[in-house]
């Protein structure tokens, strides 16, 4: 082979492999907008009046989710099924939301950790690796942890629509997370780094269930719930 024919091999190959890259970004940018609209959806529950429609927006969510289920499997129809890796970086991002949307869905519904299991089964994907298109265990932990400042968030906006016990109940969840994340030897610096931000989530909502504690709002409300 002349060195001509050579560099035109070569071409071809990159050419081929830019087609992938292209097709993948196609598909990617459809699974973001879907990813949004989710969001929109479950952003709506922080509005005082939110809290009484939680499970209708969680049920609006879920039915995205089939949707979601859709596009990703039209995903894993771009590029070979054993370069998982290769070309992770182009759905890492998208990947993470949705695992936070997933867990955030799971959280509201019965204020429990989704597994990664959980996870996978309502994105249509598997766990593992050897049977293709996976959720990482990195982007599963990814996820969860950004459902953490979404639920920092959820504390403070419960105060404002009157439901004094969530804030404490987030609280002793997060507290459990914390704990959680404190027992794994984290290598992954992206992931490591979001981790960091973990210890301002819990310190967001401490303060939040002191202030009701030094007002007596949260034993009011619960002694109103008592009656």
């Amino acid at each position: 082979m002349s060195v001509t024919e050579m560099f035109s091999y070569i071409q071809g190959f990159l050419s081929a492999d830019q087609d992938i890259r292209e097709d993948i970004r196609k598909v990617v940018q459809v699974l973001e907008q879907t990813a949004r609209e989710i969001l929109t959806v479950l952003q709506s529950v922080h509005q005082p009046s939110g809290f009484k429609d939680i499970p209708s927006k969680c049920l609006r969510a879920r039915e995205l989710f089939c949707t979601v289920r859709t596009q990703i499997g039209e995903l894993k129809t771009k590029f070979p099924v054993e370069q998982y890796y290769r070309f992770h970086e182009h759905w890492r991002f998208v990947l993470q939301r949705l695992a936070f949307l997933a867990a955030f869905v799971v959280y509201l519904e019965s204020e429990s950790l989704v597994t990664r299991e959980e996870v996978a089964k309502i994105l249509g994907i598997e766990i593992d690796r050897e049977k293709g298109f996976h959720l990482d265990v990195e982007d599963y932990l990814a996820g969860v942890l950004i459902m953490a400042s979404e639920l920092s968030r959820l504390a403070v906006n419960s105060v404002t629509a009157g439901d004094y016990s969530r804030p404490l109940r987030i609280s002793n969840f997060i507290n459990e997370l914390d704990s959680g994340f404190r027992l794994l030897n984290l290598k992954n610096d992206p992931l490591r780094k979001r981790y960091d931000g973990l210890k301002y989530d819990v310190k967001k909502i401490e303060e939040v269930v002191y202030d009701l504690s030094i007002r007596g709002l949260a034993k009011e409300q619960e002694a109103g719930g008592d009656k």
